[in-house]
């Protein structure tokens, strides 16, 4: 009997303590209202301090009782050790689901640690991720996995925010076992594409690419990457409705002249050969950020610091 009575009474402390605290936090988050910033400052130069929130709690809580902690949302924020960086995706867009945040800083930042904590991600639901530093003026930070649909993304870095979006979940599989690329929106094939990848010692490398610029037409030209045009490897070529997929010059496109080998045989320099139709399609439809799987090739794995390639890591 006594035993029962016993946690009968510490059910009744504990819910008295959490009603303490939730009443406590309230009475802060008023004072806070009222008084002004999150830390101790005086209210002018030479005049009485104003307490933090945190102590103002603390200086309410009855003795024995532990004071609740400041909740994040109410917590102050951390100086920044930089100044206004960059930050990418920038204000007001919709990228894919496979979109880092990309924070470029002005000048080397030595504490790294400092610095991830003077930054905050927040998103609407939910999403878990992580830091992962690429140089000493550039962290990156993307979830564990693809971003869900249509998630609402705020980063504040110092004096620099963004708010973003993440769209429609369009993924692209791209399977050199069938020579078919196989897109789908949240889940549903919207389409199939014959394709054909890179030639023998042009392989196209295996992994997770994520689409970056988009052009209505270029030039193709193997000068770029240390290959003269007029040596037996070399090329310039006009191409149209070319999505890039990787920093290293891989790109989705149409490819009219090998439409023939599409579905069948590797014929390209690395490149994922498609026809005029199916080339307008993807250039129309998919956007930065959405995420292309190579997959089932002889051309190893994309490089993870490519720029695109962050899956890899």
């Amino acid at each position: 009997m006594f035993e029962k009575r016993a946690l009968s009474n510490g059910r009744r402390t504990g819910r008295r303590s959490a009603r303490i605290g939730a009443a406590l936090v309230g009475a802060a988050a008023v004072a806070l209202a009222t008084a002004g910033p999150a830390s101790a400052a005086p209210l002018w130069p030479g005049g009485p301090e104003v307490p933090s929130v945190q102590e103002l709690i603390e200086g309410l809580t009855p003795p024995g009782v532990t004071p609740p902690q400041l909740p994040p949302q109410l917590a102050p924020e951390p100086a920044a050790p930089f100044s206004a960086p960059s930050v990418n995706p920038s204000n007001g867009e919709t990228v894919g689901v496979a979109q880092p945040i990309i924070i470029r800083f002005n000048e080397a930042v030595g504490d790294r640690a400092a610095a991830e904590r003077a930054i905050r991600i927040t998103t609407q639901p939910p999403v878990d991720g992580h830091f992962y530093w690429a140089s000493n003026t550039q962290v990156r930070w993307k979830p564990f996995e693809f971003w869900p649909a249509n998630t609402a993304v705020t980063v504040k870095a110092g004096d620099t925010q963004s708010s973003f979006t993440i769209g429609d979940a369009l993924v692209t599989v791209a399977d050199n076992n069938t020579k078919t690329i196989t897109v789908t929106r949240n889940g549903e094939v919207v389409r199939t594409m014959p394709t054909s990848f890179g030639k023998p010692g042009h392989d196209t490398p295996n992994g997770t690419y994520i689409v970056g610029e988009k052009y209505r037409d270029m030039y193709m030209d193997s000068s770029t990457y240390g290959v003269p045009v007029d040596s037996p490897e070399g090329y310039r070529t006009y191409v149209e409705y070319a999505t890039r997929m990787s920093n290293s010059g891989i790109f989705l496109h149409a490819a009219p002249w090998s439409v023939g080998a599409q579905g069948n045989t590797n014929v390209s320099h690395g490149c994922l050969n498609v026809s005029t139709e199916d080339g307008k399609w993807f250039y129309e439809n998919a956007k930065k950020g959405d995420p292309v799987i190579v997959q089932n090739t002889a051309g190893g794995t994309l490089n993870g610091w490519d720029g695109l390639g962050d899956w890899n890591l």
